[in-house]
């Protein structure tokens, strides 16, 4: 199948080579793009600290060489200076593999200043990145004050530290933790040109909360696992979910409209988008209407379609016995539902209620798969929604 792929710029992010990583040949750079293989979307996270340093662990889909991050500064209210940062790999906790960890430059300095509402792109590291790495990003700020750009809920343990101790690879300074993410938002690797990569436009449940903390047991974790191992071209999996995001709304985040270009449509490499975002404008009761919610998707759909991209739509979950749940909510929920399935709108569905849901009472989670606060999928659950995704209509053909 020939991917829809957008035309715009990639939005890359030059990140890591470590000691694991070996030297890959050149290729022709006909043959070979940039491809995104982890991101976080952006969100205030509290204020800067001064001579504060972070170092972010994060887990890459698909394999590549050159690797390149992005750091945004999008909530900034001034410009963000970092004087180091490097990239390395996990050994155990803060502690890196000996070897691994190497400056990044931007422009071929080692100091970058990110502007108020902007992002930055590093140079590319030579060597390679495998997939289902624990990549190790370190960054230290020398005078960051104002809003802080960063993604709160990371389901990831990272550490801080007071300092510039970001080109060690011992974990003795690092003793401080953290489960947000700072500055970054992208990591990027360069592959073949036929490798594409799917962003899954979400809220807490695609953002992974309650599944098992440092284990990558997120919905979109598991399906990176399983895209590894099939014959399809797509690998690269961005997790763009946002703890309490709607899609008409700003509050927990800014709404799926108003991040989309920078969270989904700028990632290079991405063919798809995934919408699987509805549940927290239904059960708000703010008077939200079935009607509201489709002409939101048919946005998102629009604007992806004019960037090269396909849009799957996956249905709203089941939340029943969740304390905002009540018949009226039900109701636009099976609306919206009855849209997404049969409309033809969407490039493909993926039914994730019909995953979830309790053969004895189909407005509830199955028990198996609940957390226990009636919304949520445990691991088990995150696992069930990965695996009902057709994989094969991530990969989706050029619309006529």
């Amino acid at each position: 199948m020939t991917a829809r792929r957008a035309a715009a710029g990639g939005l890359g992010v030059v990140l890591l080579a470590a000691a694991a990583l070996l030297a890959t040949p050149a290729v022709a750079a006909g043959g070979r793009h940039d491809v995104v293989t982890w991101a976080a979307s952006a969100d205030r996270v509290g204020d800067g600290a001064p001579d504060r340093g972070y170092r972010m662990v994060v887990h890459t889909s698909v394999g590549g060489s050159d690797p390149r991050i992005r750091l945004s500064n999008a909530f900034g209210d001034r410009p963000l200076t970092l004087d180091s940062v490097y990239v390395g790999v996990q050994k155990s906790g803060a502690e890196l593999k000996r070897g691994s960890n190497r400056a990044l430059t931007f422009g071929g300095r080692d100091t970058v200043t990110v502007p108020a509402g902007e992002v930055v792109l590093s140079d590319a590291l030579p060597g390679g990145l495998p997939a289902a790495t624990n990549l190790v990003v370190s960054l230290h700020t020398p005078d960051a004050a104002g809003p802080a750009t960063g993604h709160g809920m990371a389901m990831q343990t990272s550490y801080t530290t007071q300092g510039d101790h970001t080109g060690e690879e011992s974990a003795a300074h690092w003793t401080d933790t953290t489960g947000s993410w700072f500055y970054l938002d992208a990591v990027t690797v360069r592959t073949s040109a036929a490798t594409g990569a799917v962003a899954a436009l979400g809220d807490s449940i695609t953002d992974g909360w309650q599944s098992t903390t440092d284990l990558n047991r997120r919905w979109p974790d598991y399906l990176a696992r399983r895209l590894r191992q099939a014959a399809t071209d797509v690998k690269g999996v961005a997790n763009e979910g946002i703890s309490g995001n709607k899609v008409l709304a700003d509050g927990a985040g800014q709404s799926a409209l108003n991040r989309l270009d920078r969270d989904v449509l700028s990632l290079p490499g991405v063919r798809t988008v995934f919408l699987f975002e509805g549940v927290n404008d239904i059960k708000a009761h703010t008077g939200v209407t079935a009607a509201d919610m489709i002409a939101g998707y048919r946005r998102i759909i629009e604007r992806a379609h004019t960037a090269g991209m396909c849009v799957v739509g996956a249905t709203v979950g089941p939340f029943k016995g969740w304390s905002e749940w009540d018949t009226a909510a039900e109701g636009v929920r099976q609306e919206v539902n009855a849209f997404v399935r049969s409309s033809g709108e969407f490039d493909a569905v993926t039914d994730f209620d019909r995953a979830l849901r309790s053969p004895y009472d189909p407005e509830r989670i199955l028990p198996f798969f609940d957390n226990g606060d009636h919304l949520h999928p445990n691991d088990k659950g995150m696992q069930a929604l990965a695996d009902a995704v057709d994989l094969t209509a991530l990969d989706c053909a050029d619309r006529p």
